[in-house]
């Protein structure tokens, strides 16, 4: 079968990023300038939820009112950090009375009549969960990938989708798509620049998490704070991590691949936990495209973050911090710095107009959504979401199994894994 995914028209992604750098006046759809802000929430205090949420607030006409933890230092240290967030964009602090601990946090949280958003970042395995209650109770909702990390999982996100339509806004976290670099080199790619693709090399090569482990407290709480270790409450480092990248072979191709084959392990890591250390996967999307997909979490000495496609007429090269740009018939380069710090000189260094490709892309995607409330133009990106977690999933089943894994499978299984916790445990008591 022919492949024509570069034949086909570049809908308007450009447009998209373009119009994520302008947010409406206050009071177009709010009322007066004094109730204008995007009053937010943020259920899980952690240091990506509050470096998003923070980010939020610098960039866009929003600010935080209320946070929810299931453990009180994790809430104190949020409240602490998001109040002075608060104070530099001139908002109130969060009142004692909108702070919300424990297991049943986040719904307390959902009940407030105020809190008109919500960004969910609670370990991956909460998702599905947080995502339907926070829709539920009618708030728009920006969830941290992955959406889920199991094929039950992807379905209740995808049921989710259907609920929310056109009531509210439904954000997923793979900024990568609001990235100015990225945005240009995917409208290119799909405009035929580089020819029909042939086949991708994608990787996301990283060091380990520095999570240490609690030895002071019970083994049941080390392990949910430690959560990024464990298949069953993060969905492995693919799912969770490497999720990014293959997000991005999803959005050139305007879809998810046929089938995975891949092999991993565990060697090299020395936590206490069940993630694999890394990955080899080979996917198959429509029109016979292969891509491979590799991505290691230890500490090699070596960390990249990048995506080749290569087609009849050209090649186009992403890094996160090593350069955007086209090789071939029609070369183009975003300005983004080749090479890193360390293979630069300063002054190449100092002259790039980005020294990573990803310089806009958490501020773009903020806007972005905190727009689609303001404007009533509300977005749902479930679906979305819910297709590249599966993809990911693919490929761990087929690691797991050593089996070739189809796509088909993957919409068949009921499959859920079992996060082997129970929330209430940690609930003060008295």
């Amino acid at each position: 079968m022919e492949n024509n995914v570069n034949r086909r028209t570049f809908l308007k992604t450009a447009a998209v990023a373009s119009a994520a750098t302008t947010i409406l006046k206050p009071g177009t759809v709010f009322g007066t300038a004094a109730n204008s802000n995007i009053r937010l929430g943020i259920i899980g205090c952690g240091g990506r939820g509050t470096g998003v949420i923070s980010s939020m607030v610098q960039n866009t006409d929003s600010r935080i009112v209320a946070i929810a933890d299931i453990f009180e230092d994790q809430l104190m240290k949020g409240r602490d950090n998001l109040n002075k967030v608060n104070r530099e964009k001139g908002h109130p602090e969060i009142e004692q009375s909108h702070l919300f601990l424990g297991s049943k946090a986040y719904l307390k949280l959902l009940e407030q009549k105020d809190v008109d958003a919500v960004l969910i970042s609670t370990p991956a395995f909460l998702h599905p969960l947080h995502l339907e209650a926070a829709v539920d109770h009618g708030k728009h909702a920006y969830c941290e990938k992955p959406v889920a990390i199991d094929p039950a999982g992807i379905k209740q996100v995808q049921r989710i989708g259907e609920k929310v339509k056109g009531r509210t806004s439904l954000a997923v976290g793979f900024q990568i798509r609001h990235a100015t670099p990225y945005v240009e080199m995917v409208k290119r790619i799909q405009q035929g620049d580089i020819g029909d693709v042939v086949s991708v090399q994608a990787y996301y090569f990283a060091g380990s998490i520095p999570i240490v482990w609690r030895e002071d407290i019970p083994q049941d709480e080390a392990r949910l704070r430690a959560w990024e270790w464990y298949c069953e409450l993060a969905g492995d480092i693919l799912v969770e991590q490497g999720i990014h990248v293959v997000d991005i072979m999803n959005w050139v191709f305007k879809s998810h691949p046929l089938k995975a084959s891949g092999t991993g392990g565990r060697a090299g890591r020395k936590d206490r936990g069940n993630v694999f250390s890394n990955y080899n996967v080979l996917y198959e999307y429509p029109g016979g495209i292969h891509a491979t997909f590799q991505s290691t979490q230890f500490d090699p000495g070596y960390g990249d973050v990048c995506v080749r496609f290569f087609g009849t007429k050209g090649i186009a090269e992403a890094h996160y911090t090593g350069g955007v740009f086209i090789k071939g018939d029609n070369p183009w380069d975003s300005g983004v710095v080749r090479g890193t710090a360390e293979t630069v000189t300063k002054e190449q260094w100092a002259a790039g107009a980005f020294k990573s490709s990803l310089d806009d892309a958490d501020p773009n995607k903020q806007k972005a959504f905190i727009e689609s409330i303001k404007s009533g133009n509300f977005i749902n990106e479930a679906n979305a979401g819910a297709e590249t977690a599966l993809t990911t999933i693919m490929a761990r089943t087929a690691a797991y199994t050593g089996r070739e894994t189809s796509w088909e499978q993957m919409v068949r299984s009921n499959e859920r894994l079992d996060p082997k916790v129970d929330l209430s445990k940690f609930d003060k008591k008295g």
